[in-house]
């Protein structure tokens, strides 16, 4: 402010110097804004990212794909995640999560894998289709909102660095920044390292998989640091058994994580438990 026999500083526009902009050039600014987003959807005009029929807005669905989604609500297994038939009230856990816990703390999925969203995630994942990333980030920040409230960093599930190599980007790692740019929490991609390449983990059985990822993860000496008694959220794509997830949460714990849950878009299964 200025003090008394000062002169004050005016811009062009007539305000202060460092004084919030006119209400014009406010005006003209978001007339520019539209101007150019009006331009843009002429050269990439709006569609629905599963299906691609012409929409009103980017970064959506149409009705009859979000119809055909299957997105898991309460009652959930607070372990697993996955869909319950009854609502007892609070916390509620699985009998597959009774008779065989997992590493990690708790798990919130946004849908079963299945029609659109088994769709729309093999595109992110081995057609480089990102165009769906906004999207994704939103339900998964609205899913996870319980474990993202006090969380002190999100993880990205790692890739090796052959397969990163050839995919050109990790899926889980595009998905993590989605959600720590809406949420306000680190995204943390160097805090878990694969250690060791591991063949696909399609077509194997359950116990084959936890045996292919077994001793597969690692917090290098360096990041013990952002991980010893923090409360991490582990984001991936798909959770099919489960042996992924928990070889990568065994090891954050053995670096000293305090807890560790699990966010991801889908998961694989066909029974309410």
């Amino acid at each position: 402010m200025a003090g008394a026999g000062e002169q004050v500083a005016l811009d062009p526009a007539g305000e202060e110097d460092g004084a919030a902009p006119s209400n014009l050039a406010v005006h003209c600014a978001r007339l520019l804004a539209s101007a150019a987003r009006a331009v843009a959807d002429t050269i990439v005009p709006p569609m629905c990212v599963a299906c691609h029929v012409p929409l009103t807005a980017h970064d959506c669905l149409c009705a009859a794909c979000w119809g055909e989604i299957a997105f898991i609500r309460a009652p959930i297994c607070d372990r697993l995640g996955i869909p319950l038939t009854f609502d007892t009230g609070g916390q509620q856990v699985s009998a597959a999560a009774l008779a065989d816990p997992p590493a990690y703390d708790r798990a919130r999925v946004v849908a079963i894998f299945s029609g659109p969203m088994q769709k729309l995630i093999h595109g992110f994942k081995y057609s480089d289709r990102h165009d769906g990333r906004r999207l994704f980030g939103r339900w998964l920040a609205t899913a996870g909102a319980d474990l993202l409230g006090d969380a002190d960093v999100i993880v990205p599930v790692p890739l090796n660095r052959w397969r990163l190599l050839e995919r050109r980007y990790n899926q889980a790692a595009i998905l993590a920044n989605q959600v720590a740019r809406l949420t306000g929490k680190r995204s943390a991609p160097l805090t878990l390292a694969r250690i060791r390449a591991t063949p696909s983990q399609v077509g194997l059985t359950t116990a084959e998989r936890q045996k292919n990822v077994a001793g597969a993860f690692k917090v290098p000496d360096a990041r013990r640091n952002e991980v010893a008694g923090k409360r991490i959220v582990l984001v991936d794509d798909v959770i099919t058994t489960g042996a992924t997830l928990n070889a990568a949460a065994r090891a954050l714990k053995a670096a000293g994580a305090a807890r560790v849950d699990v966010l991801a878009l889908a998961i694989v299964t066909h029974t309410v438990l």
